[in-house]
């Protein structure tokens, strides 16, 4: 609103010009008010600034210059100190840690909860999240690479491009805020050098292929005892190689070594198998006959037990046994050729092969006998 405007208040509240209610017995040439506005189109006077200061310096007499001055003061000057103590209170988060400093300096560390400091310029509080794992890639991510923190060398004096995710935790946060400047800077740096340190004693293979999981493991217990000895204030929680292959330029060259490899290996695994195989089947047949021989001497023993007792009858039944069992299965002819001069002329087909019955156990033989 323009302050030359007659319809509203002025800016420090004085009434409108030309309100008699209001002007406590003042004419309109009281310098306490403003000019009225000219005619329309014309415009108003400059503002005298030094009429400004006057007016406001006579309204601060009238508010501290009366009878309650000193308790006004006191009043003005006590919600100014309250409302600065106030500015002591702060809220630390469950998942946070404050750091209270004094003129600058370190002086404690703070729980999660309603907390207090002294206000400024006396103290003042940094939170720190300490339960939070937080993640620091090394060699950047899929599509924003950084060659100069993938390419390592081996042990075996390949070279590998490797990237590797570390995730950590601020321990105490008095010493992650005041014990190494960047902290996460030094991070970076310890969590590279260890890294690198680690593929420079392993060789490649391992690396690419099983033996990733030491490699993590000696990395992280490598990182954890250098940033103890900087008492950084951070645990490492895990290392976990994102990215392990062969150099762009030579990566089509070392696949086909690695398929020549898996190819060998399978074939080493055939033969093996078939070896194992070859002796476990030549293990199963010794055992068979071990055991075929075992039986056949404890048959033998029970047998001759039964000669001593009686060897007449026990030759005649091995004999009759034997004969059965050769002539079971084989064409028979029984010629009685007593008192006969003749010659026996059989016919051609006596000694052919004859079908076996179901019941046989064992092939048939083409055999003959005469008597």
């Amino acid at each position: 609103m323009p302050w030359n405007d007659n319809a509203g208040p002025g800016p420090w509240g004085s009434p409108p010009p030309g309100d008699d209610k209001n002007d406590g017995g003042r004419n309109k040439s009281d310098p306490g008010r403003r000019p009225a506005s000219g005619p329309p189109g014309v415009p108003p006077p400059p503002i005298d600034v030094s009429e400004l200061v006057e007016r406001v310096t006579e309204r601060l007499r009238a508010t501290f210059g009366g009878p309650g001055r000193g308790k006004a003061i006191l009043l003005g000057a006590g919600a100014v100190i309250g409302l600065w103590l106030l500015t002591g209170t702060y809220v630390v988060q469950p998942n946070q840690q404050g750091v209270v400093t004094t003129f600058g300096a370190y002086s404690r560390t703070s729980n999660p909860g309603l907390r207090y400091h002294l206000p400024w310029p006396f103290e003042a509080v940094q939170r720190v999240p300490v339960t939070s794992i937080q993640t620091l890639d090394i060699g950047g991510v899929p599509g924003a690479e950084v060659p100069a923190e993938r390419l390592m060398l081996t042990g075996d004096e390949n070279i590998v491009d490797l990237s590797f995710t570390v995730q950590w935790r601020v321990s105490d946060a008095g010493k992650y805020v005041f014990n190494v400047r960047e902290p996460n800077v030094v991070l970076k740096d310890v969590a590279e050098s260890a890294m690198r340190e680690v593929v420079g004693k392993t060789a490649l293979t391992p690396i690419l292929t099983n033996g990733r999981g030491e490699v993590e493991a000696q990395t992280r217990l490598l990182m954890q005892r250098v940033l103890d000895r900087y008492d950084i204030g951070v645990y490492v929680e895990g290392v976990r190689i994102q990215v392990a292959n062969a150099p762009e330029p030579v990566v089509d060259a070392f696949r086909d070594v690695q398929r020549a490899a898996q190819n060998a290996q399978s074939a080493a695994n055939v033969a093996r198998g078939e070896a194992a195989q070859v002796i476990q089947q030549a293990k199963g047949y010794r055992e068979q006959v071990v055991r075929e021989a075992s039986g056949d001497a404890a048959r033998f023993n029970q047998v001759y037990d039964q000669y001593k007792l009686a060897p007449a009858v026990t030759r005649e039944r091995l004999y009759i046994e034997t004969m059965q069992r050769v002539l079971a299965n084989s064409n028979k002819v029984i010629v009685d050729n007593k008192g006969a001069n003749a010659p026996v002329i059989l016919p051609s087909d006596t000694f052919r092969a004859r079908p076996v019955a179901p019941a046989a156990a064992a092939p048939a033989a083409t055999d003959g006998v005469a008597r």
